[in-house]
């Protein structure tokens, strides 16, 4: 969850570090900090600061530490030890000439701890991380004391030292190392976490999240598990966990500083809502033709003979495929089920022949959602990834892996990422329908026809609400309680509602199908407490507009997302976030919006940071 950035070459590091650090703070902004090796001065220089970055950045500007050509950075959410300045990243061996950044967990610290207690070293933090760098520098007396003796494969001591470490430990994690006497040099590793390697000429660098690197290069190299790699400033070296070396090829991020920048916008998740139009339209582009065929790039016959989904996911991407899988059933027939991700692992349900098995990720690194499919396909299962990264982990995973091409989405509430995984499951469901026989050709193309129309009906909700939902929710700033309803297949967008909600304003909130407030939730019901009902034309219309007469009957302020031209609708609720009226299949397209901007604007007359809630990370990269 943590972001690592590290730099060797002929800029200053402290600068190449803070850059990529603010591209990946919203990966953790409990704690930050940097360590360098001076040019010319073999000593190790170790800023480090409690809260945002920015508080990091005050203590730099008023350093007076000579330029330095390589460092490490850090940027923290908090898992071993609370957020304090002794706990922030990088960590130094006793002497303090050696220091560490890492993302991820070392579940075996408690015994490597107490084993370098034994032999002395001092430890002054309560985190895991603390034993890596001790450990290092136990190995490198040892190595001195054989005479510097290394296997001949092995491109240095430091690197050596690292190996030998790792070999020690347990968990998911990545790191970068740094040496006050070897400052020609840094050392990353990965295993279960990611971290990406970016090139340029005479310089390298390597981080936690491509973003950090954009700005300076888009030659990059993803490390896998298991991998070592040593970077000097004119040169990138992989080895296995044996110290083997490894031919890698770069690969070209087709990405721009631009597109991860504001533009304008007084919040990035504010803009992210805005791209969402855009968004699908080069989702549509992608994959669907000209002649309105459906090419997902799956290997032939990837689901002929398929008869069973199951989709694994946590989060935002969780009520995606809650969507996903009323689409397969309702679409294409096929029997689907939904399970958090982290929570497989410990219950798979019985393994069943002709399964398809799904992981949604927008990162691809959801270190659950990661491990569950990894489960799956052990047990023998066909995987599916649907992923904004396929650069990542979910990649290297899965049998075939189909892009959402989102975009970078920077803000730690998931917006245009959740609507492109609903498209992929629209497409999805109609290429099943087409190959299973479910849909008539004439069907298929009402479908394609019908999801060409949404992005113009995304755009009309941003033009004609935004403006509306702001004053709204002037009203809800005090509330201490929401509670969100849907029916059918917007049952999943009133979760959806409710977690933006509780992600960004830290309002309590819950989502609930229409039809169960009667069993139990309705008891939460006063003034005090607004509703906000999903209640779209279709099947559920009349259900959900008298499940709300119900709320309204115990003096709840009612919300709805409904028609506005509907005299029903007006009559029952109190305020109306009016959407455009289409199939019922595609409302969640539409419906999603207006709750997005009502918890954005909440949160922003709040006086609370949108784009990194407190306590969230965007990436969730340990379990």
């Amino acid at each position: 969850m943590c972001g690592i950035v590290g730099y060797i070459g002929h800029r200053s590091a402290n600068e190449v570090l803070i850059s990529g650090l603010r591209k990946l703070e919203y990966r953790g902004y409990d704690s930050a900090g940097v360590a360098t090796i001076p040019l010319g001065d073999r000593s190790l220089h170790r800023v480090r600061a409690k809260g945002k970055l920015i508080q990091l950045e005050e203590k730099l500007n008023a350093d007076t530490a000579p330029e330095a050509p390589i460092g490490i950075g850090h940027t923290r959410w908090a898992t071993h030890g609370k957020p304090e300045e002794h706990n922030a990243h990088p960590h130094t061996n006793t002497m303090g000439n050696l220091a560490v950044v890492q993302n991820g967990i070392v579940e075996n610290y408690h015994i490597l701890r107490t084993d370098l207690k034994a032999l002395g070293h001092i430890f002054v933090s309560e985190t895991d991380t603390e034993v890596i760098p001790h450990m290092i520098a136990e190995f490198l007396t040892q190595l001195e004391k054989q005479g510097n003796i290394i296997p001949e494969k092995s491109p240095s001591i430091l690197f050596e030292a690292v190996r030998l470490t790792v070999a020690k430990l347990q968990g998911a994690y990545a790191i970068a190392v740094v040496h006050a006497d070897y400052p020609d040099e840094l050392i990353v590793v990965r295993q279960q976490a990611p971290l990406v390697i970016g090139i340029g000429k005479d310089e390298n660098f390597c981080a936690s999240d491509t973003p950090a690197l954009v700005a300076y290069t888009r030659t990059v190299i993803a490390l896998e598990n298991g991998e070592i790699a040593r970077l000097t400033k004119d040169s990138v070296q992989v080895f296995n966990a044996k110290g083997d070396r490894l031919r890698r090829s770069p690969q070209t991020l087709n990405w721009n500083p631009t597109m991860v920048e504001k533009q304008g916008f007084k919040h990035y998740m504010l803009k992210e809502i805005y791209e969402q139009p855009g968004v699908f339209r080069t989702g549509l582009a992608s994959y669907i033709s000209e002649t309105n065929q459906i090419q997902l790039g799956l290997p032939p016959d990837f689901i002929n003979s398929i008869e069973r989904v199951e989709i694994l996911a946590c989060g935002t991407s969780w009520h995606a495929s809650l969507v996903g899988k009323y689409l397969l059933e309702q679409i294409a027939g096929v029997p689907t089920s939904v399970q958090y991700a982290s929570e497989y692992r410990y219950s798979p349900p019985p393994s069943l022949k002709n399964t398809l098995v799904i992981g949604v990720t927008q990162s691809g690194e959801t270190a659950d959602t990661l491990a569950a499919l990894e489960l799956a396909k052990s047990r023998g299962d066909r995987c599916l990834g649907i992923t904004n990264r396929t650069e990542s982990s979910i990649g290297r995973i899965a049998d075939a892996v189909i892009d959402t091409q989102a975009g970078i989405e920077i803000g730690v509430a998931a917006t245009k990422t959740f609507v492109a995984q609903l498209l992929m499951f629209y497409l999805l469901a109609i290429e099943f329908g087409i190959t299973k026989g479910t849909l008539s050709a004439e069907r298929t193309q009402e479908l394609i026809e019908g999801l060409r129309q949404l992005p113009a009906y995304m755009e009309r909700i941003l033009e004609s609400q935004e403006r509306y939902i702001e004053d709204l929710s002037r009203q809800f700033t005090h509330t201490k309680d929401f509670i969100f309803l849907g029916r059918g297949i917007n049952f999943p967008i009133a979760l959806e509602g409710a977690l933006k909600l509780k992600e960004i304003s830290y309002i309590h909130a819950e989502g609930y199908p229409a039809g169960e407030m009667k069993h139990g939730p309705i008891a939460l019901l006063d003034e005090d407490v607004p509703v906000v009902a999903i209640a779209t034309p279709g099947a559920v219309y009349e259900k959900v507009l008298s499940n709300s007469q119900e709320a309204k009957a115990r003096d709840a302020k009612l919300i709805g997302v409904a028609p506005l031209d509907d005299p029903a609708a007006h009559e029952v609720f109190d305020h109306i976030l009016p959407i455009p009226v289409v199939e019922e299949i595609f409302s969640p397209i539409l419906t999603v919006i207006p709750l997005q901007l009502l918890s954005y604007h909440v949160a922003a007359h709040r006086g609370l940071d949108v784009d990194q809630p407190r306590n969230l990370a965007k990436s969730v990269t340990v379990e």
